[in-house]
C-alpha cells in the first residue's frame, strides 16, 4: 500500500502525542505514590517525637508531684528517698472553761456509778486493794507527792489515766515537742482526807468525787521533763504543754470516756471516768 508523505507525517505526529500522554500519566502516578510515602514517613516521625515528649512530660510531672506531696521521690543519684513530714500544728481549745465545764454534781453521779463505796481511812484503803489499782508508778505519767490522797483508782479510771498519758506522749511526738509527763496531783481521798482538807481549803467539797476512786487531778502548770544526762531535752513553755494536753483531754471527753472540770484556783483539770 502506497502512503503519501503527508499521511505518514500525520500518523507519526499522532503516535508521538499518544506516547507523550501515556508517559505523563505514568509520571503523575509515580509522583503521587512518592508523596504519599514521604507524608507517611513524616507523620510517623512526628508521632514518635510527640510520644517521646509526652512520656518525658508525664515523668517530670509525676516526679514533681511526688516531691510536693512528700511521697517517694528520686534524687540526683537515682536513689529513692522520702521527704520528712512536717510536725502537726498545735491548736489548743477555744476556751478552757467552755471545753471542760463538767461540774462536781455531774461528775458525782458518774463517780457513784463506777466507783467503790467511800473509803474511810488509809487502813481501809489498804484492806480494799482488791477493788482498786495502784497508780503510783507508771511510764506514761508522774504522781506528785500526795498529802491528802492515796495513789489508787478503780480499774476503769486507771485505764483512762494511762490512756491520757500515752496520748499526751503521742501528741507531743507528732507535734515535734520534747517528751514530758503529765503530773497527777490528787487521786483517791478517804473520808479522813476530805475532813482534814476542808479545815484549811474552803473550796474542798464534802461530796468529793475523789472518795470513790474514779477521779484524779492533772495539773496544767507543771510537767515532768523526760530526759537523761546524756540526752537533755530543750526547754518548753508550760503554756505549750497545756495547749497540747487540752487537745488530748478534749478528745477523751468527746469520746465520752470522762467528765472534766477546768479548775482555775487549783491549777488542774478535775477528771472523773464515765
Amino acid at each position: 500500500m502506497n502512503i503519501s508523505p503527508k499521511h505518514y507525517l500525520h500518523t507519526f505526529a499522532i503516535v508521538v502525542c499518544i506516547l507523550a500522554l501515556v508517559r505523563c500519566g505514568i509520571d503523575a502516578v509515580s509522583n503521587n505514590d512518592s508523596s504519599k510515602q514521604e507524608t507517611d514517613s513524616i507523620a510517623s516521625a512526628t508521632d514518635t517525637i510527640t510520644a517521646a515528649t509526652t512520656s518525658a512530660t508525664t515523668s517530670a510531672t509525676t516526679s514533681a508531684t511526688a516531691h510536693t506531696e512528700g511521697k517517694a521521690a528520686v534524687n540526683t543519684d537515682g536513689a529513692v528517698v522520702k521527704k520528712p513530714s512536717a510536725p502537726h500544728k498545735i491548736f489548743s481549745v477555744p476556751s478552757f472553761k467552755v471545753a471542760f465545764p463538767d461540774s462536781n454534781e455531774v461528775q458525782l453521779q458518774a463517780a457513784k456509778r463506777w466507783g467503790v463505796p467511800a473509803v474511810l481511812n488509809r487502813a481501809d484503803a489498804e484492806r480494799r486493794k482488791s477493788e482498786l489499782v495502784y497508780v503510783g508508778a507508771n511510764p506514761y505519767f508522774s504522781v506528785d507527792k500526795l498529802r491528802e490522797s492515796v495513789p489508787y483508782l478503780v480499774p476503769r479510771a486507771s485505764l483512762l489515766l494511762q490512756s491520757i498519758g500515752k496520748a499526751f506522749y503521742d501528741s507531743l511526738y507528732v507535734k515535734g515537742v520534747p517528751l514530758h509527763q503529765i503530773i497527777v496531783t490528787s487521786v483517791l481521798r478517804t473520808e479522813e482526807d476530805v475532813a482534814h482538807l476542808r479545815r484549811y481549803n474552803l473550796n474542798a467539797s464534802e461530796n468529793s468525787c475523789h472518795r470513790f476512786g474514779t477521779t484524779f487531778d492533772i495539773c496544767y502548770n507543771r510537767y515532768m521533763t523526760v530526759q537523761t544526762k546524756d540526752a537533755p531535752r530543750r526547754a518548753v513553755t508550760n503554756d505549750t504543754l497545756k495547749w497540747v494536753l487540752s487537745e488530748v483531754l478534749r478528745d477523751q471527753r468527746l469520746l465520752q470516756r470522762c467528765y472534766i472540770k477546768y479548775e482555775v484556783k487549783q491549777g488542774c483539770f478535775h477528771i472523773t471516768v464515765r
